[in-house]
C-alpha cells in the first residue's frame, strides 16, 4: 500500500482535512501525519505565537480550536517533524498554502502555494482580475506576495475556515471588486466552503486542498 505524508503547520491528526484526501485516493493510499505543533501543550503554545513582523499562520489544533503562528518560530519544530515523516511515506504534502523554502527533505514534497500559482498561471490571462479569500485580516498581505510576479491583479477578502464566518460575503466581495476567478488561499478550507463562495459569487472557486490532493493521487499512481 502506498504511504502519503501530510503534513500540517499546526497539529495532527487533521480531521478535518485528511478525509479530504482519503475520498480522493481511495483505499489503497494510507496517510500519515505529523504537525509541526505536535510536541507543544496547552501550556507551551504561548512558545509559538507571531511577534513583531514575523509572518503570522494560522491553523488547527487537535481540539478542534484554531491558533496563529509565528513563521520564524514555527520552522524549526517543523522541519523536525518533517524530518520523522518522510522516512515512512512516498511523498509529502504540506498542509500549507504558505511558502516554505527553507525545508530540507530526501522525498518529494508537494507545495501546495506552487500549485496554486501555477494553476491560475495556466487558466488566466495577464490583466486578469483574481480574487483570494485568505483566513486573516493581517494575513491579507503576506499571502498575496507568493502571487507577485503572476500579470495578474489582485483583490483580497478575509473569512477563516476555522471559525463562523461569512464565506459567501467575501466571495461576494471579490466579485463586486471585479474578480473573475476565486482562490479559497488555505488548506483549512473545504468542499462545504466551496459551495459556499460558489454561491455567494457566481464564479469559479479553487479549493486548495482538492486540487492538491488530485496532483498527489496522480503522482502515487
Amino acid at each position: 500500500m502506498a504511504k502519503v505524508g501530510v503534513l500540517t503547520i499546526g497539529q495532527s491528526p487533521r480531521t478535518d482535512a485528511t478525509p479530504s484526501f482519503q475520498k480522493i485516493f481511495g483505499a489503497g493510499v494510507e496517510i500519515v501525519e505529523r504537525g509541526g505543533l505536535d510536541r507543544l501543550t496547552e501550556e507551551t503554545m504561548d512558545a509559538i505565537k507571531p511577534e513583531g513582523s514575523d509572518t503570522v499562520y494560522i491553523s488547527r489544533l487537535r481540539n478542534g480550536q484554531s491558533v496563529e503562528i509565528g513563521k520564524s518560530k514555527l520552522l524549526p519544530l517543523l522541519q523536525d517533524e518533517l524530518t520523522k515523516l518522510e522516512q515512512d511515506v512516498e511523498v509529502v504534502i504540506m498542509l500549507c498554502t504558505g511558502d516554505f523554502p527553507t525545508l530540507v527533505t530526501t522525498k518529494p514534497i508537494i507545495y501546495p502555494d506552487k500549485i496554486l500559482v501555477h494553476t491560475v498561471q495556466a487558466i488566466m490571462t495577464g490583466g486578469s482580475k483574481l480574487g483570494l479569500v485568505v483566513p486573516l485580516e493581517k494575513q491579507r498581505h503576506s499571502l498575496a506576495k507568493k502571487w507577485e510576479g503572476v500579470g495578474l491583479e489582485l483583490v483580497t477578502a478575509a473569512a477563516s475556515p476555522y471559525e463562523e464566518s461569512d464565506i459567501a460575503g467575501a466571495a461576494a466581495s471579490l466579485k463586486e471588486q471585479g474578480a473573475e476567478l476565486i482562490v479559497l488561499d488555505c488548506m483549512g478550507y473545504n468542499e462545504t466552503h466551496k459551495l459556499e463562495a460558489k454561491k455567494g459569487s457566481s464564479l469559479p472557486v479553487i479549493l486548495p486542498r482538492t486540487l492538491v490532493a488530485r496532483i498527489a493521487a496522480e503522482y502515487v499512481f
